[in-house]
C-alpha cells in the first residue's frame, strides 16, 4: 500500500502509529485463535534524543548520575545496580599525588558473574579494581575507564580478552565491557561474549562502521545490535522505536527519511537511502537499506534496518575539502604576490641595459631572496651609465629579509642612484648615505660598495662593511684590496668613508655580491670566500652570465640562509 509523504515530524511519528495500529487490528481479526497482543508500550523508554540521552553527555563530567539516585561524590551502594542483567559495578578513581588516575575503588556491585571463576561485583566492594581484576592493566581495560574519567566519553561494547591467573591455573574470557561517567564515578557493566560468532560479530560491525535493527512491529519489541547502539550512543537495552528515529532527524532529511520509511512498511526494498541524524549535538550521516519481514497474511509484520555509518569519511572529507579549499586560496595569493614581487624585483632591481654594452661593458646578475615566498629582500644592486660618462656599479645588503626589508633596500638603492647624479667620488656618496641611515631613529645597519668605471678603465671604489668584488683576471681571482673599508652604515655618524682605485684591463671580470652567498651557519665567513673564490678562478673565460649560473648551478653554494646577490661585470675593451 502506499501512503501520502508526511511535511512534518509529527506527521510522520502519526503515520507510522496509524500503520502499527491497523497492522495489529488485521492481524486479531484474522488470527485463528485469539490471543491478547500487547499494547503498544514498547521496551525501550519514550525519551527520544532530543531530550535525553541513556547516557551523559560526552563532555559533561557534572552530568547527572546514571542510575538516578547516585549523588556524586556518594559512597553508598546504588540500589539500581541489582536491575542490570549484566554484571555491574560502581568504580570511584584513585589519584596519584600527580592527580593522574592510578586505580578505582569499587563502591558497589550486583550479582551477576560473567563467568564461573569469576566473583560477583557484589563480593568486591571496597577492594581496589587491580586487586580484584588484575587483568585488567594488562588487557587495557583499566586504560580504557581511565579514559572515561578523562573526559574522552563512554566505553561503548568494547571487548576486552580478560586473562587471570587463579590457584596456579590461567582463565581466560572475552568479556563486553560498556561505562559511563556517573557523576564523579563510574559506571561499568559487563557481561560475556556468548559465542565466536558473536564475537566476529562485533569486530565486523566495528571496523565496517555498521549496525542493525529489528522492529517487532506486532509486539513492540526493538532489538539493536552492538554496531547501531555505538553509531547512536544509546544503550543496548534501551534501543529506539521507530518514532525515536524519527524526533533525531535531521529537517533537511525528513523528506528522504519519510520516503525510506513508508516503502518499507509497504512492504517495499528500497535501496540505500543517505539520512543524517542528529546525536548528542553532532550530525552523523548513515546510509540505511531497509526490508520488510512479511508476516502469514503479507503484510510487513517487523521491519529489519541496516546503517552503515559514514561520520568519519564525511568528517574526512569535509576536512579535506576545506584544506584544499585553503590551500587554493594560499596559492592564488602566493601567486598574486609573486607577480606583485617580481614586478617590484624587476622596477627595483633591473637587468643591464644597452646603454652599458655600447660603453664596452657585459653586465649579468642574479637575485635570491632567503624567503622565497617573498621574491625579493634587503640586498640590492645598481650598474648604470651616469651623463658624465662613469658608470655606476654599486651593491649593498639592507638589514632584515623578505618584504620587510624590501623599504630599507629601496630607500638606499634610489638614494645611491640620486647622489651619483652629482658627480660625487665614490667615497663622498658612502658617507652621505651613512648619514641618511644614522638619521632615521628606526633605521637598521646596512653594507655597501659603490664604484665608478670611468673613461680611464679604473675602478674608484668606497666599502662600508661589504665583502670586497672580486677580481677575474687572466686566470686568476682574488679579492680587491683596500686600506680604507669602513664600518656599517649606520654604525658611526659622521664618519668620513674613503675611495680606493683599481686599474682594471680588458677581459677583466668584476664580480661584486653579498654575504650571503659565502656565509653559512657554523662556518667563517672566510672560508665561503675563499670557496668561491676559487669558483670563480675555475671559469676563467666565461661570460658573465654563465658565471652567475655556474655559481648558482655549485652544490656548495646551494643552501644559503640569507638574502643572496651577485653582479658581474665584464671589460669587454
Amino acid at each position: 500500500m502506499g501512503f501520502p509523504l508526511p511535511d512534518t515530524v509529527d506527521e510522520l511519528k502519526a503515520l507510522i502509529g496509524n500503520e502499527i495500529s491497523s497492522l495489529r487490528a488485521a492481524v486479531r481479526r484474522t488470527a485463528d485463535r485469539p490471543a491478547p497482543v500487547p499494547g503498544d508500550e514498547v521496551t525501550a523508554p519514550a525519551h527520544s534524543l532530543a531530550g535525553t540521552s541513556a547516557l551523559p553527555a560526552r563532555h559533561d563530567p557534572a552530568a547527572a548520575c546514571l542510575c538516578g539516585s547516585h549523588e556524586p561524590g556518594a559512597t553508598g551502594a546504588c540500589s539500581v545496580l541489582v536491575a542490570i542483567p549484566a554484571s555491574a559495578a560502581l568504580l570511584e578513581p584513585v589519584h596519584d599525588e600527580t592527580g593522574a588516575v592510578r586505580d578505582f575503588r569499587i563502591v558497589a556491585g550486583n550479582r551477576v558473574r560473567s563467568a564461573e571463576w569469576l566473583e560477583a561485583p557484589d563480593r568486591q566492594v571496597g577492594q581496589r579494581f587491580l586487586e580484584a581484576r588484575p587483568g585488567a592493566a594488562a588487557s587495557g581495560l583499566l586504560a580504557a575507564l581511565t579514559d572515561v574519567v578523562a573526559g574522552g566519553g563512554p566505553l561503548e561494547g568494547r571487548v576486552v580478552d580478560y586473562t587471570e591467573q587463579r590457584l596456579g591455573r590461567l582463565h581466560r574470557a572475552p568479556l563486553l565491557y560498556s561505562a559511563a561517567l556517573c557523576g564523579e564515578q563510574v559506571l561499568a557493566t559487563w557481561r560475556p561474549v556468548r559465542s565466536q560468532t558473536e564475537l566476529l560479530t562485533i569486530d565486523a560491525q566495528y571496523l565496517a562502521s555498521l549496525g542493525w535493527g529489528h522492529w517487532d512491529l506486532l509486539s513492540g519489541k526493538v532489538t539493536w545490535s552492538e554496531g547501531l547502539s555505538r553509531i547512536f550512543h544509546a544503550e543496548i537495552q534501551m534501543p529506539w522505536t521507530l518514532e525515536q528515529l524519527c524526533d533525531a532527524l535531521l529537517a533537511d532529511d525528513l523528506t528522504a527519511f519519510s520516503e525510506f520509511l513508508t516503502s518499507v512498511l509497504a512492504g517495499e526494498e528500497p535501496a540505500w537511502t543517505r539520512i543524517r541524524f542528529l546525536v548528542l549535538g553532532e550530525v552523523r550521516t548513515l546510509d540505511l537499506l531497509g526490508r520488510p519481514v512479511a508476516g502469514t497474511d503479507g503484510r510487513p509484520w517487523a521491519v529489519n534496518l541496516v546503517a552503515r555509518d559514514l561520520t568519519p569519511q564525511i568528517r574526512s572529507r569535509r576536512r579535506l575539502a576545506e584544506t584544499e579549499r585553503e590551500s587554493d586560496r594560499l596559492r592564488r595569493q602566493a601567486r598574486a604576490e609573486r607577480r606583485v614581487a617580481d614586478a617590484l624585483r624587476e622596477a627595483l632591481l633591473p637587468t643591464h641595459s644597452e646603454a652599458l654594452a655600447a660603453v664596452g661593458l657585459t653586465v649579468a646578475a642574479s637575485y635570491g631572496p632567503a624567503e622565497p615566498e617573498a621574491a625579493v629582500g634587503g640586498d640590492w644592486y645598481k650598474c648604470r651609465l651616469l651623463p658624465d660618462g662613469r658608470v655606476l656599479i654599486a651593491i649593498g645588503d639592507a638589514a632584515g629579509h623578505g618584504l620587510d626589508a624590501v623599504a630599507r633596500m629601496s630607500q638606499q638603492r634610489h638614494a645611491v642612484a640620486g647622489l651619483a647624479q652629482t658627480g660625487a667620488a665614490a667615497g663622498e656618496i658612502t658617507t652621505w648615505l651613512n648619514e641618511l641611515v644614522c638619521s632615521d631613529p628606526v633605521q637598521q645597519t646596512a653594507t655597501v660598495v659603490v664604484g665608478h668605471i670611468d673613461e680611464t678603465r679604473a675602478l674608484h671604489w668606497a666599502d662600508a662593511g661589504h665583502p670586497a668584488p672580486l677580481l677575474l683576471r687572466e686566470g686568476r681571482a682574488e679579492p680587491l684590496r683596500t686600506g680604507g673599508r669602513g664600518p656599517l652604515l649606520g654604525a658611526l655618524p659622521g664618519y668620513a668613508y674613503e675611495t680606493a682605485t683599481t686599474p682594471l684591463r680588458a677581459g677583466d671580470l668584476l664580480l661584486l655580491y653579498t654575504d650571503g652567498v659565502v656565509e653559512r651557519r657554523g662556518e667563517d665567513v672566510t672560508e665561503g670566500i675563499e670557496r668561491l673564490t676559487g669558483l670563480v678562478a675555475r671559469f676563467a673565460g666565461a661570460e658573465p652570465r654563465e658565471l652567475i649560473d655556474a655559481i648558482l648551478a655549485d652544490p656548495d653554494q646551494s643552501g644559503h640562509e640569507d638574502d643572496a646577490c651577485m653582479l658581474a661585470v665584464r671589460l669587454d675593451r
